[in-house]
């Protein structure tokens, strides 16, 4: 028998309340990306991913440039 438990519904927001919540983690991080620091090109990355079961919550969230966004998607930041 198998122990496995049913997924649970993956918290998301609606992109309006998203959009608030995105803006937030960018003032909360100073405008700046965690890894470099360079202030150009931000964008919030999930640190759980979205398709691991990653909620879109303030603890879950991170700015990053679209270059050190995309060097963690390949896994190499």
């Amino acid at each position: 028998m198998s122990s496995l438990r049913p997924l649970l519904p993956r918290l998301r927001l609606d992109p309006m309340l998203y959009e608030r919540l995105r803006q937030h983690v960018l003032h909360r991080d100073g405008w700046r990306c965690q890894s470099c620091g360079t202030m150009s090109n931000l964008e919030v990355h999930h640190k759980q991913f979205r398709s691991h079961s990653g909620d879109d919550s303030e603890e879950n969230l991170i700015t990053l440039c679209t270059e050190c966004h995309a060097c963690v998607h390949r896994r190499r930041l």
